[in-house]
């Protein structure tokens, strides 16, 4: 009686919800359905005789009597399709355990970028020309390609240190202490490429650790931030001590972020005006930007894509976290999203 309740249990069981798997790729299971083979009839046992042919309270005829009946096995109810989504989560997923407060800070820098920031950008953007903030930005970043050469020769790519060097002595010399980017002009046409410490230890597997939004810094990892601050180590190195002084430093830090914030000012838009997660894309837009580097480097993304130096000049794809755990699994599997 007891097997008896339980297949019945099985037939009206409503399906389980099911879990969505992080471990990277899309798995479908079906499972099999087996139909129950028929159970014959002995002739010396008695027929089952239909409902529609017997009277409640007259004897029921004999089985010899009535024409014996096929027993009929009820078809097996089928299991339902178990379809499993596996998601995984990607390399650029650097948790986020500050979320509360990372979020605080993001606000706080928006309003004064809205008030100051941005507002002192557009203009400096508006007032120059155009030759003008190229020239000042390709100084800047000429300022840098000691560091991204040092960064290529430590990832063991001395093709591209060697290149970077080239590119540092022709718009040294050639073009001015960096003012024109001589370098990507024929004959040469040496791309400039981004690089860094960061960049060499997520290419030597060091992992990002917690997502940080810090003032003043802005997004940003411990990696990132150790990264950061070594390529700034070597600045007196190349540069001497004075670089650091305030009559230099404060200069090149204005500039720098001026340049930086006009560059960004439409991919801020992008991210930012319309969206019901401004903090979110912010944050995973920078760190797929960073993946994508050190993937470069490791040959799995397309070559010079995309590098952290340049604002983009497509349209912005932000990818969504796979954010999918066997607690919080949807009852109705969703579609995996890209990665």
């Amino acid at each position: 009686m007891s097997a008896l309740i339980f297949a019945g249990a099985l037939l009206v069981a409503p399906p389980l919800a099911q879990p969505a798997l992080p471990l990277g790729i899309d798995i479908t299971h079906l499972a099999d359905v087996t139909a129950l083979a028929d159970v014959p009839i002995h002739a010396d046992l008695p027929a089952i005789m239909p409902a529609a042919d017997f009277v409640p309270g007259e004897i029921a005829p004999r089985a010899d009597a009535i024409a014996p009946v096929a027993a009929q096995t009820p078809p097996a109810s089928p299991q339902p399709a178990q379809d499993i989504v596996v998601t995984g989560r990607g390399a650029w997923e650097a948790p986020d355990p500050f979320a509360d407060v990372n979020t605080v800070a993001f606000e706080a820098t928006m309003a004064v970028d809205s008030a100051i920031v941005a507002p002192l950008a557009r203009t400096y953007k508006s007032i120059l020309p155009k030759p003008v903030r190229d020239g000042i930005h390709n100084f800047l970043y000429n300022l840098r390609e000691p560091v991204v050469a040092l960064n290529f020769a430590l990832q063991l790519k001395i093709g591209r240190a060697l290149e970077t060097v080239g590119r540092f002595a022709i718009n040294t010399t050639i073009g001015i202490a960096g003012l024109f980017d001589m370098a990507k002009r024929k004959p040469f046409r040496a791309k400039r490429r981004s690089n860094g410490f960061a960049n060499t230890f997520g290419f030597y597997g060091i992992k990002s650790g917690p997502f940080l939004f810090l003032p003043i810094v802005g997004p940003t990892t411990p990696r990132d931030l150790i990264g950061g601050a070594l390529d700034r180590l070597l600045f007196p190195f190349v540069y001497g001590s004075r670089i650091t002084q305030p009559e230099y430093a404060v200069p090149f830090a204005v500039l720098g972020a001026l340049d930086h914030r006009a560059e960004f000012d439409d991919t801020l838009k992008q991210l930012h005006d319309g969206q019901s997660d401004p903090y979110a894309r912010s944050r995973d837009f920078y760190l797929q930007r960073r993946q994508n580097e050190i993937d470069e480097l490791k040959g799995k993304a397309p070559r010079n894509s995309s590098p952290m130096s340049e604002a983009p000049t497509a349209p912005i794809v932000v990818r969504e976290r796979s954010g999918t755990t066997l607690e919080d699994a949807p009852a109705t599997p969703e579609a995996v999203p890209p990665r």
